[in-house]
């Protein structure tokens, strides 16, 4: 099923494997005073070698931010207590930060603190492409999450416990074939999953404010769909899986649904419209795709009359 991906690890150009520039203020979260630093414990990170990374491309020579400069002087001249010792290792690998401004510093391996091995920029962090097996630990003020690319297979419900403020979860093509129960439901920002090219089979509790979902290209079930499911969703895109019904009951604000190229062979009669209700309309349902499934809609004509459009499939 992950055969579509297109983008195996052994596939992945070196470009992509090459380090990363990160971005980190304290507000971020990604520095903390429990991971200390010593030049015995990482010996590939000399004393020496402590030093501010050459800027990314198209910034200047204040990394792009106003008034911005790395401080300068030895440690004495400015009152610092030692690089080397208790000191957070963001702080240790990228010295001082000045005032509020980041500063540019390189991952140097597994095992670090995530802002060292994913890229934090503001309140999102970036995850993509660099073989993780687990969701790794995320700054409180994580607001956006961007995990594609790599080897997760689980969710667990620890993974998101207290990110209040997060509202987008991109884990897109992963190898992920469970997630617990409890793992999404008590996220109240949360608006966008984004689960495409994985192997779920069933989909958890989910919490009542999400309105965009997309879970294409997974192994997903009718049975694995919980009743009274989606909510208050816009967008649902669940194409190429394993769907042998449409799913009910649909949310009334629903803009698009996708269910192509899965065995649905049939429909209720109210799967969209309300039989006895002949006013009620769905305004802005102008977008559901039922082509790739077995089901004949010109066998159903009483249930799309609330549509603004019929159905894209096959009427024949």
């Amino acid at each position: 099923m992950n055969g579509g991906k297109g983008r195996s690890l052994q596939a992945i150009p070196t470009r992509h494997r090459q380090p990363l520039f990160l971005m980190c203020t304290p507000q971020d979260g990604c520095c903390s005073d429990s991971t200390h630093f010593s030049p015995h414990s990482h010996p590939q990170a000399p004393h020496e070698a402590l030093h501010v990374a050459p800027e990314p491309a198209g910034l200047g020579a204040a990394g792009g931010r106003a008034g911005f400069s790395p401080r300068e002087g030895t440690e004495e001249e400015r009152g610092a207590e030692p690089l080397w010792g208790k000191r957070t290792l963001l702080g240790a690998v990228c010295g001082e930060l000045h005032g509020s401004f980041p500063l540019f510093c390189l991952p140097l391996g597994p095992g670090l603190p995530t802002c060292l091995v994913c890229v934090c920029l503001g309140s999102s962090v970036y995850c993509d492409d660099i073989d993780l097996e687990n969701i790794p630990p995320l700054p409180r003020m994580t607001t956006y999450l961007y995990a594609r690319f790599n080897r997760i297979s689980r969710i667990r419900t620890r993974d998101f416990k207290g990110l209040t403020k997060l509202k987008r979860i991109d884990l897109t093509s992963n190898f992920i074939s469970s997630i617990d129960n409890d793992a999404l439901r008590l996220l109240p920002a949360l608006q966008d999953l984004i689960l495409p090219e994985n192997q779920l089979v069933a989909l958890p509790l989910l919490p009542s404010g999400i309105e965009f979902l997309d879970v294409r290209l997974n192994r997903l079930r009718s049975s694995g769909i919980q009743p009274e499911a989606f909510r208050k969703l816009q967008f649902l895109y669940l194409a190429d899986n394993q769907l042998d019904s449409i799913p009910w009951p649909l949310p009334l604000n629903l803009r698009s649904l996708h269910l192509q190229n899965n065995m649905i062979e049939t429909m209720q009669t109210d799967t969209f419209c309300d039989p006895v209700e002949h006013r009620h309309t769905r305004r802005q349902l102008e977008d559901i795709r039922l082509d790739g499934n077995p089901i004949n809609l010109s066998l159903f004509p009483s249930a799309y009359f609330c549509l603004p459009r019929l159905p894209i499939g096959r009427f024949t």
